[in-house]
């Protein structure tokens, strides 16, 4: 059975998106994982996107909270607010109560990507807040670290991303992912759904009562 990871994400202009179809691909060139891109509900309407001139929604379905139990590993995507993670992926986690009450995401392998507008403007803030989410599902945050390797240390550029996990930068929205940042999404997702596959193949036992199972 092909091992589930699910790409799930808020996109208001299309810069997480991107990312995310770059991971998508990463997650689906490892053989047995299988990848799907997910968004999350908005919550703001129709009216309100018209006036901030947010483009239409794409065709990608709409997650509920319950379909993350579906999931073997997931990766999470959205734009920083603040030097946070944007409202609407803040919502969608707070529906997650249910979810956090039986532990039904423990142990599933978990990353974060992410868009901001400056360099200065949350690349390592907005993941760094956005772990608590996944602690408490008990979930196991993966970083990237420096498994990039040079690209990592790209000076002459501007990059995006961080050891958390894979960025860009949107600037005043003209401004679109570049190749780099692209091979990082692809890498990450790589990385994770490997890990993912490794962590699949081995067997925990517990000796507590009402245990979770974790990883089979």
């Amino acid at each position: 059975m092909a091992a589930k990871v699910y790409i799930v994400y808020y996109s208001m202009y299309g810069h997480v998106a991107k990312l995310a179809e770059e991971i998508q691909k990463g997650a689906s060139s490892i053989e047995g994982v299988e990848a799907k891109l997910w968004q999350v509900p908005e919550t703001l309407s129709e009216e309100v996107l018209g006036k901030m001139g947010a483009p239409s929604k794409t065709e990608v379905p709409v997650i509920t909270p319950n379909d993350l139990a579906e999931a073997d590993g997931i990766l999470f995507g959205f734009p920083t607010r603040f030097g946070m993670m944007c409202a609407q992926m803040k919502a969608f986690f707070d529906a997650t109560g249910g979810l956090w009450r039986e532990q039904k995401l423990a142990g599933k392998p978990a990353g974060i990507f992410y868009s901001t507008g400056t360099q200065g403007g949350g690349q390592e803030t907005t993941p760094l807040t956005a772990i608590t989410q996944l602690t408490h599902h008990g979930m196991l945050f993966v970083p990237v670290g420096y498994t990039f390797g040079a690209k990592m240390f790209e000076m002459e550029n501007v990059k995006a991303g961080s050891p958390y996990g894979s960025g860009t930068f949107a600037g005043d929205g003209t401004r679109w992912p570049t190749t780099v940042e692209l091979e990082q999404a692809f890498h990450q997702a790589y990385y994770t759904g490997l890990l993912l596959t490794i962590l699949q193949k081995l067997e925990m036992d517990s000796e507590y009562e009402g245990q979770v199972e974790v990883l089979t």
